[in-house]
């Protein structure tokens, strides 16, 4: 009785990789998505590839709605993947694939110190964090083309949402006219945005400026003019 129980015990452990343990802080993960992972690991060893938000959250202490969260972070950031399989009857189904994750791991870059000025995923969180909600299809996508079309670093990308916050001008095609007028003139680092910047806030703060100075003469001379008016003899 008791050898049965220690080989249950044994066949109901889960295999983890030491390295996910000791290098998930260096690929930019925290310990709620490593958690995650792991559920979905645990459930993929059993078979069930695609559990749900509120299946892998009964089991941490998360609720379901930060699960969809923390799932959508790990597919914007490249560590989880979503596989759509036909079978015979072609009937569509999803599953689940951790291979990115795996791939990043032992990919030989895992010693990179993790940057988050430089790191793809970090920009949907970024965006979510600066416009105080989840992104839309249409906000995601926007930034994929950015990325993948575009080929805009994602240094760059944050720079042109930081501008944004800047300028008090927080929209996604405020940010695009930004991004483009940037690639328009051969911008391509952080530091060269940053110079543009300057040199267009100085521009309009001295065209302020020149704005004010007229106006204030102008109102000394109509006010002189009034004066002499009154003040004529004639």
């Amino acid at each position: 009785m008791e050898d049965t129980t220690l080989e249950q015990f044994l066949l109901n452990q889960l295999s983890i990789p030491t390295r996910l343990l000791k290098k998930y802080t260096s690929l930019g993960l925290n310990e709620k998505e490593v958690m995650v992972i792991l559920q979905i690991h645990r459930y993929l060893q059993t078979g069930i590839d695609f559990p749900t938000p509120d299946e892998i959250s009964s089991y941490l202490t998360i609720n379901e709605k930060e699960c969809s969260y923390i799932l959508r972070k790990l597919i914007q950031k490249g560590f989880l993947a979503i596989n759509h399989l036909k079978n015979n009857q072609n009937q569509l189904s999803e599953s689940y694939s951790l291979n990115p994750l795996w791939t990043k791991l032992y990919s030989g870059d895992h010693d990179t110190t993790y940057t988050e000025e430089n790191h793809e995923g970090s920009i949907f969180i970024l965006f979510e964090q600066e416009f105080g909600r989840p992104l839309s299809p249409f906000e995601i996508e926007t930034i994929n083309v950015w990325l993948d079309e575009d080929h805009i670093a994602p240094a760059l990308i944050k720079a042109g949402l930081r501008e944004s916050v800047l300028m008090g001008k927080l929209n996604f095609k405020y940010i695009d006219r930004i991004l483009r007028d940037w690639k328009k003139k051969g911008i391509q680092t952080v530091e060269q945005a940053r110079e543009e910047s300057r040199t267009f806030r100085d521009h309009q703060s001295r065209q302020s400026s020149q704005l004010t100075e007229t106006t204030e003469q102008k109102k000394e001379r109509n006010s002189l003019l009034y004066y002499n008016w009154l003040e004529s003899d004639d």
